[in-house]
């Protein structure tokens, strides 16, 4: 894995727009295809573009590059714009295995994965707000 430094953030690590755009597609490519994550697919509109449009958008900014969410939307307030949606322990965990298959599926180094997982892991426990 490259590692990081001052001058090569997250987002570059990647590799950039195309490689977080690819990252986020597949995401929700595999939301709409496979089976296993039909509870996610269904707390989801009809159509997903924009879901795919804002989850680009605030990931570009959380792994350091440009802050495209925050300039269109404001501060992202995550768990605020998801109480709309029942989070539970299979929402999260659904989430967080199309995310760790897409990321595997462009590419993404497993080091680099198994790090962003973490990250990945401590935001969509925190968004839970419905019991199991």
């Amino acid at each position: 894995m490259e590692v990081m430094t001052e001058s090569r953030t997250l987002y570059e690590v990647i590799g950039g727009e195309s490689r977080v755009r690819e990252m986020v597609d597949r995401f929700y490519d595999l939301m709409e295809l496979e089976p296993e994550f039909a509870l996610l697919r269904a707390a989801h509109p009809p159509t997903l573009d924009n879901a795919r449009e804002r989850l680009f958008m605030f990931l570009s900014g959380w792994m350091g590059g440009p802050d495209l969410y925050i300039e269109a939307h404001g501060h992202p307030r995550l768990r605020m714009r998801h109480m709309p949606f029942a989070i539970g322990t299979q929402e999260r965990d659904q989430w967080l295995r199309a995310m760790a298959w897409a990321m595997e599926d462009v590419g993404i180094d497993e080091a680099l994965r198994l790090r962003l997982m973490e990250s990945f892991y401590q935001t969509a426990d925190w968004m839970r707000n419905k019991p199991d």
